[in-house]
């Protein structure tokens, strides 16, 4: 019988040999990096994939200490931890940055393992790695995707709210030994919607991207940059000393925003409205800051493009009147509280008085004078355009009928359409309704629409002026000459009028620039068989200049104010009489 120390010799001996054979094999084929030092840590055998992995061959490492491939990117602190945990528990594994033959840095899983004998006493250390930079690769796109706005490259909304909350708990607990003073900058593009409607969601698009690269060129590597959605951006200026610093950012932006964007082929200009909130006056959260910067934003929008405004308390009070605004607006819809005044335009050739523009007005007992520049914006805004639109033409039609009464058959009433009222699907058909419902034709009518409401060229808008000139409308282009002006549309569609905005003519007999504006639009007109009628005409001199370039029409308070239908009667009664003209 053979004994049973002698069979765990020949066990012993087998394991050894097979071991060692099959061993090899094993680590000529992992794709893992091996490393085996001796107990002094010096190095006494790697494996192929180390060699592929580092590109040391075996001959230049054995022998050497594995710091050689240390980056330099961990401290001293993080190696005597990692050395710790290997002498109290025989094994340490996680994230390492080591460096290759060639100086490149990657970053790999790390396995550390000690080996004893039998008597405790530790003979090698072996090391089992991961070459894992193609997770890292991956992590970091599927971060940058998550942080990022995948279309211009700066913080999205969610990356921007972390950061800002980070920086904000920061400023929380170090205020009571330094105070910080940060900026909010909110930005906003006007008619970004009119060049995407325009020319498309492609220039669109690169119009933005190019946008944020101007922005991104003005800030410092401490501020934070984001997209907040649609044509809205967020810049947050940390550690300002003053709030003129902001000021000062504002009007970098206004300007550098203002240069001509050339995209495609296309000459684009853009200009701003931008909010400032500062922190901690304004707010101490996120979200607080973001509010008062949006509030601002919006009154600054109210004064015009390029401006900027910092918040205020009083903006608050304007939420406030927003609420009774919008309950008084649909009340007064509903009770038809609304009135119209009109104010006569006047043919130059025969000084006879062609037709009168409906112009809306809102008395309220609970505001008093609400003035037009305030309730249309929010009707647009809220969507009570349309059921206000409505109610205006109800009302013109009622006023037809009373010209008529009065004498007054031939006049055609100019109404304004809203662009968001035209784009509904049963504009025709509301329209057609309430003429029919008042027994009132359409060639008692004259619609007018704004550039930016047919500048989208579509099948949709096309068919509902074809429809409108089939009914007897005529058509107008109102406000002609402040939006993207194009022949193109001129030609295609079927208008009767263009009318000059008053921005050019009231200073038409100061600056030659204007008169020559006006002077060019007046002849492109005529060859395209279009009258042209001149809006905010008030003085004589205007009236002559305007006359002796041919212009057709004219309007504004040189002739009348805007009157009530009673009064613009009497003033028609009058007109016909000192110019003996007929209506």
């Amino acid at each position: 019988m053979v004994g049973k120390n002698e069979n765990q010799s020949i066990d012993k001996q087998i394991t050894e040999s097979i071991s060692a054979k099959v061993l090899k094999i094993i680590m000529d084929n992992i794709t893992e990096g091996v490393l085996v030092t001796d107990e002094t840590k010096r190095i006494i055998f790697v494996n192929p994939a180390f060699e592929y992995v580092t590109r040391y061959h075996f001959d230049e490492v054995v022998g050497k200490n594995p710091t050689i491939l240390q980056s330099g990117m961990h401290d001293h602190r993080f190696y005597q931890s990692m050395w710790e945990s290997i002498h109290q528990q025989g094994i340490w594994q996680g994230e390492i940055w080591n460096r290759k033959k060639d100086g490149e840095i990657y970053p790999e899983w790390l396995k550390i393992k000690a080996i004893k004998n039998e008597q405790g006493e530790i003979t090698n250390y072996i090391g089992i790695f991961s070459d894992i930079s193609e997770k890292k690769i991956i992590e970091d796109e599927l971060k940058n995707k998550i942080l990022t706005d995948t279309l211009t490259n700066v913080n999205n909304r969610y990356s921007y709210l972390v950061k800002m909350n980070s920086l904000l708990d920061s400023n929380t607990l170090n205020n009571k030994k330094m105070k910080v003073q940060h900026a909010l900058i909110f930005i906003d593009l006007n008619r970004f919607k009119q060049v995407n409607d325009t020319l498309g969601h492609i220039i669109g698009d690169a119009l933005l991207v190019e946008v944020a690269n101007r922005l991104k060129n003005l800030v410092s590597e401490k501020d934070i940059i984001a997209r907040h959605g649609g044509d809205e951006f967020i810049i947050t200026l940390v550690n300002i000393s003053h709030p003129r610093d902001a000021a000062h950012f504002a009007e970098k932006i206004i300007r550098k925003i203002e240069e001509p964007f050339f995209i495609d082929g296309h000459e684009i200009y853009m200009s701003t409205s931008i909010g400032i909130s500062l922190y901690p006056i304004d707010g101490q959260t996120t979200d607080e800051l973001i509010y008062c910067a949006d509030k601002a934003m919006y009154y600054a929008k109210q004064k015009g493009a390029n401006h900027f405004s910092f918040y205020f308390d009083e903006l608050n009070v304007n939420k406030a009147k927003l609420l009774i605004l919008d309950n008084e607006m649909r009340k007064g819809i509903d009770n038809k509280q609304f009135t119209l005044m009109y104010q006569p335009k006047v043919c130059l050739t025969t000084n006879q008085v062609m037709g009168l523009e409906a112009l809306i007005r809102w008395e309220n007992e609970k505001l008093g004078y609400v003035s037009p520049n305030e309730f249309i914006p929010y009707a647009e805004e809220s969507g009570l355009i349309i059921p206000l639109s409505e109610l205006i033409i109800d009302l013109v039609c009622n006023d037809i009928s009373y010209l008529h009464q009065s004498g007054f058959p031939n006049l055609q009433i100019s109404i304004n359409i809203s662009g968001l009222h035209f784009q509904q699907y049963n504009f025709l058909q509301s329209i057609q309704t309430i003429l029919e419902r008042n027994n009132i034709s359409a060639k008692n009518l004259e619609l007018e629409v704004t550039e930016r409401t047919i500048m989208n060229n579509d099948a949709d808008t096309i068919r509902k002026l074809v429809r409108l000139k089939q009914l007897g409308f005529k058509i107008a282009i109102d406000d002609f000459g402040t939006g993207y002006s194009s022949l193109s549309y001129l030609v295609r569609f079927p208008i009767d009028f263009l009318k000059i905005d008053k921005s050019f003519i009231q200073h038409i007999t100061a600056f030659a620039d204007k008169q020559a504006v006006v002077d060019a639009i007046i002849q492109m007109a005529h060859r395209l068989n279009l009258q042209v009628v001149a809006e905010g005409v008030e003085s004589i001199q205007q009236c002559n200049l305007l006359k002796n370039m041919g212009c057709d029409y004219i309007q504004g308070y040189y002739f009348c104010k805007p009157k009530r239908i009673d009064d613009i009667i009497d003033f028609l009664k009058i007109w016909e009489i000192e110019h003996q003209g007929w209506m």
